[in-house]
């Protein structure tokens, strides 16, 4: 079964919103929420790379864009 891809969006006000489809796991201030969005969500944090492609969609910028 394919896992499905984490949409990460453009940042707005400092913040962005994670996703996966259609459901919003909540508003990121920086990775860290990002991992813990994932962890609820049932991904084991110790195995979630942020920068791989093919779980996290980073739009607007990567994992380092926060402003």
């Amino acid at each position: 079964m394919e896992q499905p891809r984490v949409i990460v969006e453009p940042v707005v006000g400092g913040r962005r919103r994670v996703r996966v489809g259609t459901e919003i796991l909540g508003v990121a201030c920086g990775p860290v929420d990002v991992i813990e969005f994932l962890r609820r969500a049932g991904l084991d944090p110790d195995q979630v790379d942020l920068d791989d492609p093919d779980l996290v969609d980073w739009r607007g910028g990567g994992s380092d864009v926060w402003t």
